[in-house]
């Protein structure tokens, strides 16, 4: 693996990107952590080495504009680790999708974790390179590394370099700048800052939330409940009408014309 990359391209690129491919390793890792059955003892768990840390797939879009590359959002792909491919019609559903979504994002390359990029990564790169001739690597490292000031996200082009005289291609790391939006910028700031305003603990919070996200949803199923049984009434001919507050159902006769 290379240095540094000769393109000349700028990246930048956005939190959004960061946060959706932490989200997606923290699920994939809390689903894939086996329960501790009631039965095992401290001597068989510390016997037994722990599960290696998953790793997720997934596809960067955004634009580029010139010598100029931005990495907007991204989306999960589904990933078969026997032959170290892609599920292709997953893949064309979701670009599907998000382009009705975002027209003018387009898949720039894909993302994975890890320490570093490895070999099997090399044919997942090369079988984007019908989507994108240039695809980039977006490479998170979930370590936890405390004394690493930088954040821990590495973007990777491929290069053409002749290797004992045959010509391969290697990954070689590029720059990248953090972009945001005000948007971004609000949301982040929440997110880093979001606590109890009453002293509460964040299940309390939590609760609280959904709670009132349920009593919105159930308002707006009674709602729809109400419009739909309206519009069945009008289908079968009956009206409303109100007098001093209260409904009435009528039925509507039509004169027959001969």
């Amino acid at each position: 693996m290379a240095s540094s990359s000769s393109s000349g391209l700028t990246f930048k690129l956005h939190p959004l990107v960061i946060v959706n491919i932490s989200d997606h390793y923290t699920r994939v890792k809390s689903q894939s952590q086996p329960p501790h059955s009631a039965s095992s003892n401290g001597g068989d768990s510390a016997t037994s080495p722990p599960p290696p840390p998953p790793r997720v797939f997934g596809c960067v879009i955004g634009v580029q504009r010139g010598r100029t590359v931005e990495i907007f959002n991204s989306f999960e792909l589904l990933y078969d680790p026997s032959n170290h491919s892609l599920d292709r019609a997953f893949l064309e559903k979701k670009q599907e999708l998000y382009k009705k979504v975002f027209p003018n994002f387009y898949i720039l390359g894909w993302y994975s974790t890890g320490n570093d990029a490895q070999e099997s990564d090399m044919l997942i790169h090369k079988a984007l390179m019908d989507i994108n001739e240039s695809p980039v690597y977006v490479l998170l490292n979930p370590s936890i590394n405390h004394a690493q000031k930088d954040l821990p996200v590495s973007i990777y082009e491929s290069e053409l370099h002749v290797i004992d005289g045959i010509p391969q291609l290697i990954f070689v790391r590029s720059s990248y700048t953090i972009e945001t939006v005000e948007a971004e910028r609000i949301s982040v700031d929440h997110v880093a800052h979001l606590k109890p305003s009453d002293g509460g603990s964040a299940a309390t919070q939590l609760a609280a939330h959904l709670t009132g996200i349920h009593s919105a949803i159930k308002m707006l199923n009674s709602r729809i409940r109400v419009l739909h049984h309206y519009l069945l009434a009008m289908q079968k001919g009956m009206c409303f009408y109100f007098v001093d507050g209260q409904r009435y159902l009528e039925k509507k006769y039509e004169k027959s014309v001969f």
